[in-house]
């Protein structure tokens, strides 16, 4: 971090934060899962997207909670919510409908094409860790507009050329298997490093920004994979004394996700 960020006191989960709801600016709708997405997709709301329409995968669209939830079932996400609606409307109409223009994913494995892996480390047979799964992420990234994906870990055991398994596959990989696909895929991975984007079929992510202080050596030396930078490389700036008031007062002031 920098002086700057060592001063005020930045926490990593404060930065992807930021960062992440940030770049929902002009977007209407967003998928969210339950974490860092619904930190971001709140300060969102509250800063950069005034009008954005946040959707769970419990089936509320239009959520409005008084306090941050716990989980996608939080009773606090129905009160004053726009509508709550069936699994089958949720994933039939909303999502295969086309109506998400941001499905907010992590995983704990991604590749240079924007596939994910969230089922399990080493093999599928005997594997070293078994992890959630897809959930409903498998729909999510199939149907949304683009893919946003916060990494926390950014190392090669996560940036990897060769997924252990694909849970959720880019549209690259969908296509090549007969597939179809509605979106663009993974477009941005939000990482403790800074931000790796691409712009959709037979496009790789690229290094596009930086976090003050990190080293594009650093990221490269971290990406299991010879990592594209972008001509244009930018710094991302730092958290503003606002959104971190607006994180730490308003938004998450239990620290429920706040680390």
């Amino acid at each position: 971090m920098t002086s700057l960020a060592a001063e005020i006191g930045i926490s990593a989960t404060e930065l992807l934060t930021v960062v992440a709801s940030r770049e929902l600016a002009g977007r209407n709708t967003v998928f969210a899962g339950i974490g860092l997405p619904t930190l971001a997709v709140s300060l969102a709301s509250m800063t950069t997207a005034p009008d954005l329409e946040i959707v769970y995968e419990s089936g509320v669209c239009g959520a409005h909670p008084s306090h941050l939830p716990e989980t996608i079932a939080d009773a606090v996400l129905i009160t004053g919510a726009e509508a709550v609606l069936s699994m089958p409307v949720l994933f039939g109409y909303v999502l295969q409908g086309g109506h998400i223009d941001v499905g907010f994913l992590g995983a704990a494995q991604i590749d240079r094409w924007g596939n994910l892996n969230s089922s399990v480390i080493g093999p599928w047979e005997k594997p070293k860790v078994r992890l959630p799964g897809s959930g409903g992420a498998v729909e999510v990234a199939a149907n949304s507009k683009e893919v946003f994906v916060v990494m926390r870990r950014h190392d090669a055991r996560t940036f990897v050329e060769t997924l252990d398994f694909c849970t959720s596959p880019g549209p690259d990989r969908a296509l090549a298997e007969g597939g179809r696909v509605r979106g663009a895929g993974v477009t941005k991975v939000i990482t403790e490093f800074g931000i790796l984007t691409r712009s959709g079929v037979d496009q790789e992510l690229k290094l596009s920004a930086v976090h003050e202080g990190v080293t594009v050596d650093k990221v490269r030396a971290n990406t299991g994979w010879d990592l594209q930078i972008a001509d244009d490389l930018a710094i991302t700036p730092q958290p503003t004394v606002e959104e971190l008031r607006l994180l730490r007062t308003e938004i998450d002031p239990r620290r429920v996700y706040l680390r």
